[in-house]
C-alpha cells in the first residue's frame, strides 16, 4: 500500500511539473549575455593577467568553454554592438561609420531582426541592461528593438556635459533611463555596475518561471572609469583592475542568483566585450596582452576579444576552442538552440553550436572575415591563418589612400603581428586584396538603410540648470 502511494506521488509530481513547465511558457534555456565597454583580451586572469582578479568570470571559463580566437565585427562601440545583435556586418546594416553622438539622428533599422526579437517571438521575457548606443530617438531605443524591459545609458558613459573635454563641440547631459523614459540626470557613474546589476536581478528573479533573456551591456570599462566605494583602490592594477574587479563581482552575483533560483542548467551565460582596449588613456585603459594596438584599430588588440560560453550538460567543462568565431555567430547558434527561424533577410553569422559543445572535428564555418575601420572604410580581411591589412595600416587611417603597400600576416604564429610576410607571398597578397574588395563591394550593394527620426525622445543639449545650450 505503501509503495502505491508512493508511486501515485511520483505521478502526481511528474505532471504537476509538466503543467508548470507548460504554464511557465518556457521555449528554450535562459540566455545572460554580459558584453563590456572596451575591454581589452588580457583584462582577465583567465585571460593570463597577472594582478587583475577575476574569479567568477574565470569560474565561467572553468564550467564552459573559452574561445581564443573570436572577433567583433568593429574597433568601436555602436557598429560592434549592431553586429552582435544582428548577425550581420555593420555596413550590411549600414551602422559602420563610427558610434552615434546624442544629437545624431539615426540608428539600427527597427526592420532588422535583432536577436532580442528573435527570443521574444519564441516566447522569452527580453531585457537590456547598461549602455545601448544604437540610436537614441523616439522609435530607436530598446524596447522599439524587440526587448521587453530596459534600464541604463543610451549611450557612452563619456557623452556628457560633465566629462567633456577641451576643444569637444558637444555638451551633453547623461541620462539613465527606465523604458523610454529618463528617470535620472547625471547618475552617479561610481555606482553605475552595481545599478545595472541590481536591474539584472530583479528581472532574472521576476522572470525565474519563463524563459528570459538578459542583455547586459556595461557601461564599464569605458573611460571615464570609476569604480564604487566598496572597489576603489583594492586592485593592484590601480583603478582600472578596480574596475574590472567590480563587473567581476556583479557577473558572480548575477551567476549566484541563478544558482539561488536553481536555473544554473538551464541557463545559457556568455561573457565578451565591444572591442580592445582604449590604449591612449594608459593605466585608466585596458591591455590587449600579445595581441597588436587596440580600440579603433584593425590590428588584432582592436577586435580579437575575450569569449566565454558555459550552459552545463551542454558545453564541456574547462574547454578552450581555438577555432575562428566572432560576434555575429551568436545570433544564429542561439537560433539554432532554441529552434527559432533564423530572419528572411540575409545575415552574416554562422551556426557555431558545433564549437561550442566541443564536437569531435568541429572546424569554424566562417571562411572569410572583413575588417573595417573605426569609420566604416574597407581594411582587410582573414582568411585561414592569413590576415591582409589594405595599406599596410592596422591604425584605423583609410586602407584605399596613402599608396602604402598591403600588409601580411599568419596571424596563428604571429599573434603579436610583427612580421609581415607580403613580399614572401605576392601572389596569396593579390588574391586576398580582391577578396576584400569583392565581400565589400557585395556588402554595399546590399546593404540596408539606417532609420532617421528627426524629433527627440529626450532633450540631451541643456545645461545642469536645465537651459538649454542653444546649440
Amino acid at each position: 500500500m505503501n509503495r502505491w502511494l508512493a508511486l501515485s506521488w511520483l505521478v502526481l509530481s511528474v505532471v504537476c511539473g509538466a503543467v508548470r513547465a507548460q504554464d511557465s511558457g518556457r521555449t528554450g534555456p535562459n540566455v545572460v549575455l554580459f558584453f563590456t565597454d572596451d575591454q581589452g583580451y588580457a583584462d582577465l586572469s583567465c585571460q593570463g593577467h597577472p594582478t587583475i582578479r577575476t574569479p567568477h568570470i574565470d569560474r565561467l571559463a572553468a564550467e564552459g568553454c573559452k574561445m581564443t580566437q573570436f572577433y567583433v565585427a568593429a574597433p568601436l562601440c555602436s557598429p560592434s554592438r549592431a553586429a552582435l545583435l544582428t548577425g550581420c556586418y555593420p555596413k550590411r546594416v549600414s551602422m559602420h561609420e563610427h558610434v552615434i553622438f546624442p544629437g545624431y539622428d539615426y540608428g539600427l533599422h527597427t526592420d532588422e531582426v535583432t536577436l532580442a526579437d528573435l527570443l521574444h517571438d519564441r516566447g522569452y521575457v527580453t531585457g537590456c541592461f547598461g549602455k545601448w548606443h544604437l540610436g537614441h530617438r523616439p522609435g530607436l531605443l530598446p524596447l522599439d528593438q524587440g526587448f521587453d524591459v530596459y534600464a541604463g545609458l543610451p549611450y557612452s558613459n563619456d557623452m556628457a556635459q560633465y566629462h567633456r573635454r577641451a576643444g569637444n563641440d558637444y555638451q551633453f547631459r547623461l541620462p539613465w533611463m527606465k523604458g523610454n523614459a529618463v528617470v535620472e540626470w547625471e547618475p552617479d557613474q561610481h555606482l553605475l555596475t552595481r545599478r545595472t546589476t541590481d536591474a539584472v536581478l530583479e528581472f532574472v528573479t521576476q522572470n525565474r518561471n519563463n524563459a528570459f533573456f538578459a542583455y547586459v551591456p556595461y557601461s564599464m570599462p569605458h573611460i571615464p572609469i570609476y569604480a564604487s566605494p566598496e572597489f576603489e583602490g583594492t586592485s593592484p592594477r590601480g583603478r582600472y583592475g578596480d574596475v574590472i574587479e567590480e563587473i567581476d563581482r556583479n557577473v558572480g552575483r548575477v551567476l549566484d542568483r541563478l544558482d539561488e533560483l536553481g536555473l544554473r542548467d538551464d541557463t545559457i551565460v556568455l561573457f565578451s566585450s565591444d572591442n580592445g582596449p582604449w590604449l591612449p588613456f594608459k593605466l585608466d585603459g585596458g591591455s590587449a596582452g600579445p595581441l597588436r594596438g587596440g580600440k579603433g584599430t584593425n590590428w588584432e588588440g582592436g577586435q580579437h576579444v575575450p569569449f566565454v560560453v558555459r550552459w552545463p550538460g551542454h558545453v564541456p567543462a574547462g574547454t578552450v576552442c581555438s577555432e575562428l568565431s566572432t560576434a555575429m555567430d551568436v545570433l544564429p547558434t542561439l537560433a539554432a538552440i532554441v529552434d527559432a527561424a533564423l530572419p528572411e533577410r540575409v545575415i552574416d553569422g554562422h551556426d557555431v553550436g558545433a564549437l561550442w559543445r566541443g564536437e569531435a572535428g568541429a572546424k569554424s564555418p566562417t571562411e572569410h572575415f572583413v575588417y573595417y575601420t573605426g569609420k566604416g572604410a574597407l581594411a582587410g580581411v582573414r582568411r585561414g591563418p592569413w590576415k591582409l591589412l589594405l595599406g599596410g595600416d592596422g591604425n584605423g587611417g583609410s586602407s584605399a589612400e596613402g599608396g602604402k603597400p598591403d600588409a601580411l600576416y599568419q596571424v596563428e604564429q604571429d599573434v603579436g603581428e610583427q612580421w609581415d610576410l607580403a613580399a614572401k607571398h605576392p601572389e596569396l597578397v593579390a588574391e586576398l586584396r580582391a577578396l576584400a574588395q569583392r565581400l565589400d563591394a557585395e556588402l554595399e550593394a546590399a546593404a540596408r538603410p539606417t532609420r532617421v527620426v528627426r524629433e527627440q525622445a529626450f532633450d540631451p543639449r541643456r545645461d545642469a540648470d536645465g537651459q538649454s545650450t542653444g546649440k
